[in-house]
C-alpha cells in the first residue's frame, strides 16, 4: 500500500497537494506539469535523508507525504524525522487512510533511529490539527517561518 514515488506519480501529487484549499493558491498543477516540480523531485530521490511516500489502492494513489531524516547536534547527536506535504484524495478522506500513512512514517522514523517525529501544519487548518493530536502529538513549542 506504501511505496517510494516514482517520477511518472509526480502528476498525481502535484493534483493532490493542489486540490485544497491552501494548495490552491500554492501550487501549479497544469499541463505541462512545470518542470521544477520534477527538479524537485529529482532532488528527493538523490538524498538519502528524504523520502516521497505515496499510498497506493487499487493501482492508484490516494495519498503522499514527504519525510525527511536530520541528525543534530542537540539530544546528544540524535536524529529527527521531519513530516510534510501529508494528503489524501479526497474520495478517501475519512476512511483512516491519513492515520495509516503517519502510523508508517513514525515506524519509519523507528527503523531509521529517530528519537523524535515532528511535523508542522497550518494554524488555519484546524481539522488537521485535531487528527495529529489525536495520532499522540503535541503542540509543544512555537514555530516560526520567514517566507523568502
Amino acid at each position: 500500500m506504501f511505496r517510494e514515488a516514482e517520477e511518472n506519480d509526480v502528476g498525481e501529487i502535484v493534483k493532490m497537494l493542489a486540490n485544497d484549499r491552501l494548495g490552491k493558491t500554492r501550487e501549479n498543477y497544469t499541463h505541462p506539469l512545470p518542470k521544477q516540480y520534477i527538479k524537485a523531485f529529482e532532488a528527493i530521490q538523490s538524498d538519502t535523508n528524504n523520502e516521497l511516500i505515496v499510498a497506493v489502492l487499487e493501482g492508484h494513489i490516494i495519498g503522499v507525504l514527504q519525510i525527511t531524516f536530520t541528525p543534530y547536534i542537540t539530544h546528544q547527536g540524535g536524529w529527527r524525522a521531519t513530516i510534510e506535504g501529508v494528503r489524501t484524495d479526497e474520495s478517501v478522506r475519512g476512511k483512516g487512510i491519513g492515520s495509516k500513512m503517519i502510523t508508517w512514517a513514525i515506524e519509519r522514523a523507528k527503523t531509521r533511529n529517530c528519537h523524535l517525529v515532528q511535523l508542522t501544519t497550518d494554524k488555519t487548518r484546524t481539522d488537521a490539527l485535531r487528527f495529529y493530536e489525536k495520532l499522540g502529538f503535541q503542540a509543544t513549542h512555537e514555530g516560526l517561518k520567514l517566507k523568502l
